[in-house]
C-alpha cells in the first residue's frame, strides 16, 4: 500500500511537468528559439518549465521519495504534490511577467500594471505565509488560498499579456 501511495504522490507531483514537457516539444522549441529570437511565448515556457522543474527536484524529490514510501499514509505528501502544480503555474506567470517587463516596446501605460503584478508575484510567498500564520489556517485551507491567489495572478497576467501582444500585432 505504501508503494501505491508513493506512486500516487510521485505521479501527482511530476506528471504535470512531464506532460508539459512532452506537449511543448522542447527540441522543436530549441530549434525555433535558436533561429527565431522574437518568439516570446517559447522563451516564457522554456524558462518557466526549467525553473519549476529545478525547484521541484531540489525541494520535493527527497521528501517524496523518503516520506511517501513510508509505512503509513499521510496527506501531507498529496498536499506537497498539489503545491508543486501550483508552483508550476506561479513560475509560468513569473516568466511571462519578466518577459513583458523586458520588452523594449512595452507601452508606458502597461508598465505600472506589469510592475505591480511582478511585485505581487515576488512577495506572494511572504504574504501568503503571513496570512496563513495570522489566520491560523489549516493545511488544506492554506493550499486552497495559495491556489486562489496564484490563479488570480495568472488570470491578471494572462489578461495583461494578451493586451500587450494585441497592441503590438
Amino acid at each position: 500500500m505504501t508503494l501505491f501511495h508513493f506512486g500516487n504522490c510521485f505521479a501527482l507531483a511530476y506528471f504535470p511537468y512531464f506532460i508539459t514537457y512532452k506537449c511543448s516539444g522542447l527540441i522543436g522549441l530549441n530549434l525555433v528559439m535558436s533561429r527565431n529570437a522574437g518568439k516570446g511565448e517559447y522563451k516564457i515556457m522554456v524558462a518557466a518549465l526549467g525553473w519549476a522543474t529545478a525547484e521541484l527536484i531540489m525541494s520535493r524529490c527527497i521528501p517524496l521519495w523518503v516520506g511517501a514510501r513510508g509505512i503509513e499514509f499521510d496527506w501531507k505528501y498529496i498536499q506537497m504534490s498539489i503545491d508543486s502544480n501550483i508552483s508550476l503555474v506561479h513560475y509560468i506567470v513569473a516568466s511571462a511577467q519578466v518577459w513583458m517587463i523586458t520588452r523594449y516596446d512595452l507601452y508606458h501605460t502597461f508598465r505600472p500594471a506589469v510592475l505591480l503584478l511582478m511585485f505581487l508575484s515576488v512577495y506572494k510567498a511572504f504574504v501568503m505565509e503571513t496570512f496563513v500564520h495570522l489566520c491560523s489556517l489549516g493545511s488544506w485551507t492554506a493550499l486552497l488560498a495559495r491556489a486562489v491567489v496564484t490563479g488570480l495572478l495568472a488570470l491578471s497576467t494572462l489578461a495583461l499579456y494578451v493586451a500587450v501582444v494585441n497592441v503590438h500585432s
